[in-house]
């Protein structure tokens, strides 16, 4: 199989817009979607898929309250994705459903730009499952069914027929599948469990961040803590379950709260990070979804995707 990725579709929004000062308009549509960036809507406004108040508009204009946008989304078109042969580490495996545990640095899904349609994990899936995949419309997200973060570890599941797909989709939307991650973090975290629940989503002055205060489009946010131990007196090991399932939903909290994660490049601290690379030769996040549970053929399963080698380095022996 190689896949195409190809669109003869659109989505449109129709908006109204809530600001407390005006702000240009590609600025404000980048921070609200988080999928584009700011060259991509500065080129959908050139090709007038962008209006304000019901006339076309340039990139430069701004926006005030109350506003009314309206923007048509046409998927960029990606060259051939062509299967590659990659070492995937493999959980679960059977007719209908995939289980990885994904290693940091990979990019889940092709992207629109140079070469951003190799050494991705779609193309490993395509390589290992041949012609044994659903094909299925929404082909920008090809058979992964939740959003991935490419510097964190993860278990993944992946849908090898039409009939997974939708029941995973199904059981995501409605919470009815639990991920617990494990997470290092900055500073010594006292409380034996805590909770943090907030409003989060694009920061309005950063579109590489998310922000607990005045983000674009709030959407709620909650999780949980649970501390396991403690690293040389100096970090905090914590076991992690979330509720809702916000971008950088672990990563904005434990940040807002003062215990951002170990090499967090965009919630970070940059001693620590130096440190700890030192010390540990760890270079990316600490954050790793190891343990998941949900209902598959009509009865409860559990999988673990084990530490990859470079956090186990540092706590290998506390789970």
């Amino acid at each position: 199989m190689i896949l195409n990725l190809h669109f003869d579709y659109s989505m449109v929004y129709n908006f109204c817009v809530i600001l407390e000062k005006q702000n240009r308009v590609d600025i404000f549509l980048s921070a609200l979607f988080s999928d584009f960036s700011r060259s991509y809507i500065q080129k959908i406004i050139d090709r007038w898929q962008v209006s304000l108040n019901w006339k076309i508009i340039n990139k430069n204009i701004k926006i005030k309250n109350r506003d009314e946008l309206s923007i048509s989304i046409i998927n960029e078109i990606l060259d051939e994705v062509k299967p590659e042969k990659m070492d995937l580490d493999i959980i679960f495996e059977d007719e209908n459903i995939l289980i990885l545990n994904k290693q940091s640095g990979v990019n889940v899904h092709p992207v629109p730009w140079e070469n951003g349609n190799k050494n991705t994990l779609v193309n490993g899936i395509l390589y290992h499952c041949k012609d044994n995949l659903p094909t299925i419309w929404w082909t920008h997200r090809p058979w992964i069914v939740h959003r991935l973060d490419k510097d964190t570890s993860w278990i993944i599941l992946v849908a090898k027929t039409d009939f997974m797909m939708n029941y995973l989709s199904t059981i995501i939307k409605n919470r009815e599948i639990t991920k617990n991650y494990i997470a290092i973090v900055s500073w010594i975290f006292k409380e034996k469990n805590f909770k943090v629940e907030s409003f989060i989503w694009r920061d309005p002055n950063d579109r590489l961040k998310m922000t607990t205060k005045n983000s674009l489009n709030p959407k709620e946010a909650i999780s949980f803590w649970e501390l396991i131990w403690y690293i040389d007196d100096k970090y905090s090991v914590l076991k992690i379950n979330i509720k809702t399932g916000r971008t950088h939903q672990i990563r904005v909290h434990l940040s807002s709260i003062g215990f951002p994660i170990i090499w967090d490049k965009v919630y970070w601290n940059k001693s620590v990070n130096d440190e700890v690379f030192k010390k540990y030769a760890l270079n990316r996040q600490a954050l790793h979804a190891y343990e998941l549970k949900f209902n598959l053929y009509w009865k409860e399963v559990y999988h673990i995707a084990p530490l990859k080698s470079d956090m186990k380095k540092i706590i290998w022996n506390l789970i």
